[in-house]
């Protein structure tokens, strides 16, 4: 029956919610910030220490996830697109709880899920805020434009992108109705 729910709100949604994107201005001055995306070392869901530097010239996508979201059969996509082109595009999913309640398991329990319910082998990073007072430093540096050079927009629900350059640059911010394999991100890949 959850299953059956999460499918009709993944329906409704696909339906409804709007389609936004927002990409970097043309000509923008690269950010004063003394922190770059590759001086970031994040937690895997597994509890090991992931220094972004090894992401250096590739593309990147980062995801924000949960596990009970209507949202939640984008795994699949985002799943398809890391098999087909992980030569080219480093996908990084970052489970969080900060929307509706839709993520409400341990760190073991979201990785057993994600594995057992969509396959997912792409780095999922452990649990943590992407929104509020307890914002990752990650997400403070993808929504603060003092920190990034452009960009101030927030995830507003569950599987919001962003795409970072080959050089670290965000590029691009993908609201959660935009499919992972649809032509608005596979075009900038």
């Amino acid at each position: 029956m959850k299953k059956i729910i999460s499918i009709l709100k993944y329906s409704f949604l696909k339906i409804f919610s709007p389609k936004k994107i927002i990409s970097k201005p043309q000509n923008t001055i690269s950010p004063k910030s003394s922190i770059s995306f590759y001086d970031f070392t994040m937690k895997s869901i597994d509890g090991k220490d992931i220094p972004f530097s090894n992401y250096k010239g590739k593309k990147i996508l980062i995801v924000n996830t949960a596990s009970e979201c209507g949202y939640t059969p984008q795994f699949n996509e985002l799943e398809a697109l890391h098999e087909k082109y992980k030569d080219k595009v480093v996908l990084l999913g970052f489970p969080s709880d900060n929307f509706g309640g839709q993520e409400p398991g341990t760190n073991q329990e979201i990785a057993a899920f994600c594995q057992r319910n969509f396959g997912v082998t792409f780095q999922l990073f452990e649990k943590s805020d992407v929104i509020g007072p307890n914002q990752n430093g990650l997400y403070q540096w993808l929504t603060n434009k003092e920190q990034n050079g452009w960009n101030d927009t927030a995830p507003g629900w569950n599987f919001c992108k962003y795409l970072i350059s080959e050089k670290g640059e965000l590029l691009k911010f993908y609201s959660a109705a935009v499919n992972p394999l649809s032509d608005e991100i596979m075009n900038n890949l």
